[in-house]
């Protein structure tokens, strides 16, 4: 069975974890306790393999705090970045947590394939006080190599799951990519062995 671990991350209010709760059991619960952290585990059937499927749901930040993410960088194989379309402070944090993930890595934290990323604008049923248009979520999602999405955890059921599938099957390919190049070093570090150590058998 693989594993498949997702973080979901966003400012207070914005909805990651009725996102979460949506997606695990069709239901839709508007109040959440933002100082809680949580785990959740689904087992799922995708692309022909049985997967285990982790949700880790931080405790909301406030939007103006300094935030590390180096723990979740580390754990994580694809990020969901939740902001709220009715609140642009909200955005700007989304802009700051997708810049922090995307930034040169450093030695201690550095992968093979860049982590997926997929930025939602939640409560499109708020469109009527919208504060960010979906043009600029596009955008930075474009500029930042990230996937994006506008839909509403409140009403579109449908919607929150093929999100959430989609974003499994970007970190899918990027395991696949990661198993590939880790095969194709070890061919290559074992020929160059061969050729090092053969020769000096042959010199003997």
């Amino acid at each position: 069975m693989n594993d498949v671990k997702l973080t979901v991350l966003g400012g207070e209010g914005t909805g990651k974890s009725a996102l979460i709760v949506r997606f695990l059991t069709k239901r839709f619960i508007g109040e959440y306790a933002s100082n809680f952290e949580s785990i959740y585990n689904k087992h799922l059937f995708l692309e022909g393999k049985q997967l285990n499927l982790e949700i880790y749901d931080p405790c909301s930040q406030p939007q103006k705090a300094k935030f590390s993410l180096t723990s979740e960088l580390h754990w994580a194989d694809g990020f969901v970045i939740v902001y709220d379309i009715s609140d642009r402070s909200s955005f700007a944090f989304a802009k700051a947590l997708i810049y922090r993930i995307r930034e040169p890595q450093s030695s201690h934290c550095k992968r093979a394939v860049e982590s997926a990323v997929l930025l939602v604008g939640n409560k499109q049923d708020l469109c009527h006080v919208r504060e960010v248009g979906w043009t600029e979520g596009h955008r930075l999602a474009l500029e930042n190599r990230c996937r994006f999405c506008e839909l509403s955890a409140a009403e579109q059921s449908l919607e929150v799951e093929m999100m959430f599938i989609r974003i499994i099957r970007d970190i899918l390919t990027n395991l696949k990519l990661k198993e590939k190049r880790r095969y194709s070093g070890s061919k290559s570090m074992a020929k160059l062995i061969n050729n090092v150590f053969g020769k000096r058998r042959k010199s003997v």
